[in-house]
């Protein structure tokens, strides 16, 4: 038998960290691109617990383990990532500049929180240039109740991929309310002096300023199929989608 041990090659606490029950659902989630926020109690307090642990881990792989300033964790690919970079598309990334729009918003505290996608969609298209949205389902778009009825399914997919993120929890045996976490600031202005980050959220939905996302893109392992054109999050700022 080998006189090899282990201990030579990883630290005590790092095998702690990777015999622990929690972590092969929870690095499976990180690579899948899931955020991990305060509300996610039992893996939250690992990645706490375990962080530059698994920083190092991760390493190996040329991904860092991120905590944001709001406190979620994520992974960031580097240009020689080892686990594959996903991307999203143009409705994606519109949807959620406008979740958090809605988030910083005096509307979450009245609603404690909740919102519903209808109240998504109108805001959708209340903030967007909605002659631009149209066009993402159809170049010759009059506006026809089939085409609104188009983008609001186009917005509920992209909803969906946002949850699965991690940047949105639907209500329990209610697909039509959600709750918005602290995750989507992954989709957050910079703001210039003087404004204010709701100030400055709604001036980059309007001008239709891109999302840098610290020039890193989100990873997306999406079993769905989908129609849309993506979009890299990667080195680039976001490109108009093509079609």
């Amino acid at each position: 038998m080998s006189s090899i041990h282990t201990e030579q090659f990883m630290p005590a606490k790092l095998a702690q960290a990777l015999a622990n029950s929690l972590f092969p659902e929870l690095d499976s989630q990180l690579r899948a691109g899931r955020h991990i926020g305060i509300d996610s109690l039992d893996n939250h307090a690992f990645l706490m617990d375990f962080q530059d642990e698994l920083s190092d881990f991760y390493a190996r792989y040329n991904v860092e383990l991120i905590r944001a300033p709001e406190g979620f964790f994520y992974l960031r690919p580097r240009s020689t990532t080892l686990i594959p970079r996903s991307v999203l598309s143009e409705m994606d990334m519109l949807v959620g500049k406008i979740l958090c729009y809605l988030y910083l918003s005096p509307e979450r505290l009245a609603n404690q929180g909740i919102f519903t996608a209808q109240e998504l969609f109108d805001e959708l298209r209340t903030l967007a240039d909605e002659t631009k949205l149209l066009r993402l389902v159809n170049q010759r778009s009059t506006g026809s109740d089939l085409d609104l009825q188009k983008l609001q399914e186009k917005m509920r997919t992209s909803l969906n991929r946002l949850r699965r993120l991690g940047m949105i929890s639907f209500l329990v045996n209610d697909l039509q309310r959600f709750s918005i976490t602290e995750s989507v600031f992954r989709f957050g202005a910079d703001v210039r002096s003087g404004d204010s980050p709701l100030d400055a959220q709604l001036r980059m939905i309007r001008d239709g300023e891109a999302v840098a996302l610290d020039n890193e893109s989100i990873s997306l392992n999406d079993d769905e199929e989908s129609d849309d054109e993506q979009l890299p999050f990667g080195e680039d700022d976001v490109e108009e989608e093509n079609k």
